[in-house]
Order: C-alpha cells, then sequence, then structure tokens
C-alpha cells in the first residue's frame, strides 16, 4: 500500500466542481484509490463519495491506494488536491 497525505487547497473544499475534477482523474488512472478524512473513506472515483467527505480548505485527506506501482498516479492526484481547483 502507498499513500500521501494532503491538505486541500480548493477554496470551497472538494464540493461539485473540485471533486468532479479530482473523481475524474482518479478514475483516469485506471487505479483504485482511497481519500480518507477523519476516518472516513471515499472511493476517489466517485464525485459523490468524494463530496460526502465534506473536506474543506485545509482540511488534511489522506489518498492511498493497494498498487505500490502506482506512485505516478498518486503524485498526480495528490498534486490536484495541492491546487485550487476553483481559480
Amino acid at each position: 500500500m502507498i499513500s500521501r497525505t494532503v491538505k486541500i487547497a480548493s477554496a470551497v473544499g472538494l464540493h461539485a466542481r473540485p471533486a468532479a475534477l479530482f473523481a475524474e482523474a482518479a478514475e483516469e488512472t485506471g487505479v483504485d484509490f482511497t481519500l480518507t478524512l477523519d476516518g472516513e473513506e471515499a472511493d476517489a472515483a466517485s464525485v459523490l463519495d468524494v463530496m460526502s467527505l465534506g473536506a474543506q480548505h485545509g482540511d488534511e485527506v489522506t489518498l492511498s491506494t493497494q498498487d505500490d506501482s502506482a506512485t505516478d498516479a498518486l503524485e498526480k492526484l495528490a498534486g490536484l488536491l495541492e491546487t485550487d481547483l476553483d481559480a
């Protein structure tokens, strides 16, 4: 398992547009990723799951996968979370 903890940079958190952009990118990797906030887990490729976490600007979330070879995809997705996707 590989994982990375990052702070949410989007000003409105992971709601609507940022969640959709992130989930779409997660789906495109072809790897199963999990996003975790305060013990709650979400399928990173599901817009509804991601939004249901209620992640706000500045919250720390952990992105993880069981696929140890998905380091590049993990870094790409972590980079999206660290970017203000509303800008």
